[in-house]
């Protein structure tokens, strides 16, 4: 499906200013009519005064005019692009949409990964966030045989490694004790059944999601990993890999040699992050923590068994 031609001009218009940082409605004209966007027509004042006001209903991304700086116009809010939000990400998506879109003659020879996982709940956790409303899950984990039926307030939505997860707050009464406040991650992939109930929660209002998942590597949340201080060391050309696609946004270089590069992470190393490392293989080096460089060592030792004598 194309993307419509008015959310073409909304990227265009919003990815324009952005690489500008300030411009002038004429200096957007002088580049628009330099784009197939335009077909010799120049964008009306009228028009792209209703432009920013679907910008800001549509992404929620302010754009305003500097007055004292000859009328020139500028992304206010440009925190909300930053490469882990909601509206950088659909912006991507939809710019990324808009070029393919544009090139179904040469399908056969842009490859893509799969989508995520069960994006058909989607909506529904959508839908249940914005009444505020418990949902009802039939979920079975890796290994269980029979499923459950878990009833919780949806609390956010992650998109990790192409699964959905979303996390659910439960609360538990407590007879002559404290009341139990806990949260839990669910994979879409592995709910069999959902559906919304009629009822109704209160969602913490000091709840900060992005703050949540601060020390997270992934979607492990739940168990007792504290969050700490992180060094590997990566060789070859892994670091340059590793320079280009974080592992974690706490990530920063603070040495290098003839062939490696040593990085210093502060997150919680959880078995998802082990695995990672693990599967880079000889290309990293845990330095510290001890006790995460002798987990990474013996999932190694653990592997090479596998092939015990195939080797002469």
């Amino acid at each position: 499906m194309k993307t419509p031609a008015l959310f073409r001009e909304y990227i265009w218009l919003i990815n324009t200013i952005r690489k500008a940082g300030q411009i002038t409605l004429d200096d957007i004209n002088e580049r628009w009519l330099e784009s197939e966007l335009s077909e010799g027509v120049e964008i009306a004042r009228s028009t792209f005064n209703r432009h920013r006001d679907a910008i800001l209903d549509i992404f929620g991304i302010i754009i305003s005019c500097n007055k004292k700086n000859g009328y020139k116009y500028y992304i206010e809010n440009e925190e909300v692009l930053r490469e882990n939000t909601v509206q950088n990400w659909m912006l991507s998506t939809l710019s990324v949409n808009n070029i393919i879109s544009e090139s179904i003659s040469l399908q056969n020879r842009i490859l893509l990964e799969p989508l995520a996982h069960e994006e058909r709940y989607l909506p529904v956790v959508i839908e249940a966030m914005k009444r505020s409303v418990r949902i009802a899950i039939k979920y079975r984990k890796y290994g269980d045989v029979e499923p459950k039926n878990l009833n919780f307030e949806p609390y956010c939505l992650k998109l990790f490694h192409q699964r959905w997860y979303v996390l659910g707050h439960f609360h538990r009464d407590v007879k002559n004790g404290p009341d139990i406040d806990f949260f839990g991650m669910f994979s879409f992939d592995r709910i069999l059944e959902m559906s919304i109930t009629d009822i109704k929660f209160q969602m913490n209002p000091d709840f900060d999601a992005e703050e949540y998942f601060h020390d997270c590597y992934g979607a492990i949340v739940n168990d007792d990993t504290k969050a700490q201080k992180v060094v590997i060391r990566v060789f070859d050309f892994e670091q340059y890999y590793t320079k280009d696609l974080m592992m974690h946004h706490s990530q920063h270089e603070i040495g290098h040699g003839e062939d490696y590069t040593d990085f210093e992470l502060f997150l919680r190393p959880t078995i998802d992050f082990t695995r990672h490392l693990v599967g880079l293989g000889d290309r990293v080096k845990v330095l510290s923590p001890k006790w995460l460089a002798v987990e990474v060592c013996n999932e190694h030792l653990m592997a090479s068994d596998l092939y015990e004598g195939l080797i002469e």
